[in-house]
């Protein structure tokens, strides 16, 4: 019997044939006729923060035209379409992430913000359920400021969403909505949803403790009493900085371009540079609510600006 002696080169040789020779004796049938899918199951992500499980929920994804209607609008369509070009994103149109965030810290379930609600394509019963959550598992719920895409979620039709939690919200924020900004903008929602919850609520300043590890950070001028909270456990932190920041390049990027949501914008975009900042220098994940999904990342400085680092498995370690 003669040697055979097989190369790599004609391994691969022989392997780029199969194609042709299984073409010519007549190719298995495709299986490729399957329907579109359009949609799917509502996403979570689950990682570790210490000893907390800390899961981001999509409550809803939405496409919004026209971007600099809302973003950069104290700077010019060239420079827009300029800065989206370098960071291969469409000058025209945009995608909006609404997240939710759950921490199990061992001894309770916290959630932040609730979502749009039914009524704007919100999901958070579902969104919970896909983490294996039920909204009566839910001990305290934490609302970062007042903006529809944040309560809308907190009353369903037959009452409140989350029947056993107690809930927590910055002092300012409250008193501004349920006073002078009570007439216009999320006023009216925050007496449907917010208001008749207010004896189950606990209001706190500047660094006052949701649970111990949860701790408020005031970030005003998104709103007027807009809170991001810092999570720490066994040495191990992450931010949630709720609204600080809209856009990922839009407004992590560029801080100081203007927001149209930013109720006072010279103060949000201040806000927006000293916490950046900070979690740069100091090297902490946060999650941001409209960040893309799952909505965990890190800032690195970069010229005047920063630049969002998507989180892969870091915190899944």
């Amino acid at each position: 019997m003669s040697e055979v002696t097989i190369t790599r080169r004609s391994a691969l040789l022989g392997a780029a044939a199969l194609p042709a020779a299984a073409g010519l004796a007549g190719a298995a049938p495709a299986f490729a006729a399957a329907p579109m899918q359009s949609g799917g199951g509502t996403p979570f992500a689950r990682f570790k923060v210490g000893g907390f499980e800390v899961n981001t929920l999509l409550d809803n994804s939405l496409t919004r035209e026209d971007p600099q209607n809302i973003f950069g609008k104290n700077v010019s369509a060239e420079e827009f379409n300029s800065v989206s070009a370098e960071n291969l994103i469409p000058a025209d149109k945009t995608r909006f992430f609404f997240t939710p965030t759950v921490i199990n810290t061992g001894s309770e379930l916290v959630l932040f913000d609730t979502g749009l609600g039914a009524g704007g394509g919100g999901n958070i019963v579902g969104a919970l359920a896909s983490a294996g959550y039920t909204p009566d598992q839910i001990d305290v719920v934490v609302i970062t400021h007042m903006h529809p895409d944040h309560i809308g979620g907190l009353m369903g039709e037959s009452g409140p969403t989350f029947p056993n939690a107690r809930y927590v919200t910055g002092e300012t924020e409250y008193n501004f909505w349920t006073t002078e900004g009570a007439e216009g903008g999320a006023g009216p929602l925050v007496a449907k949803n917010v208001v008749p919850l207010a004896e189950k609520m606990t209001f706190l300043k500047d660094g006052g403790t949701v649970v111990s590890g949860i701790t408020a950070m005031a970030t005003f001028g998104h709103t007027p009493g807009h809170m991001a909270y810092m999570i720490e456990s066994d040495g191990g932190q992450v931010l949630l900085t709720a609204d600080l920041a809209n856009h990922y390049v839009w407004s992590v990027a560029y801080p100081d371009w203007e927001v149209l949501f930013d109720m006072d914008k010279e103060n949000a975009a201040a806000q927006r540079r000293k916490v950046l900042g900070m979690l740069a220098s100091d090297k902490i994940p946060f999650v941001g609510y409209h960040m893309p999904f799952p909505a965990l990342g890190y800032v690195e400085t970069r010229a005047d600006g920063f630049r969002y680092v998507p989180a892969s498995y870091q915190l899944q370690l």
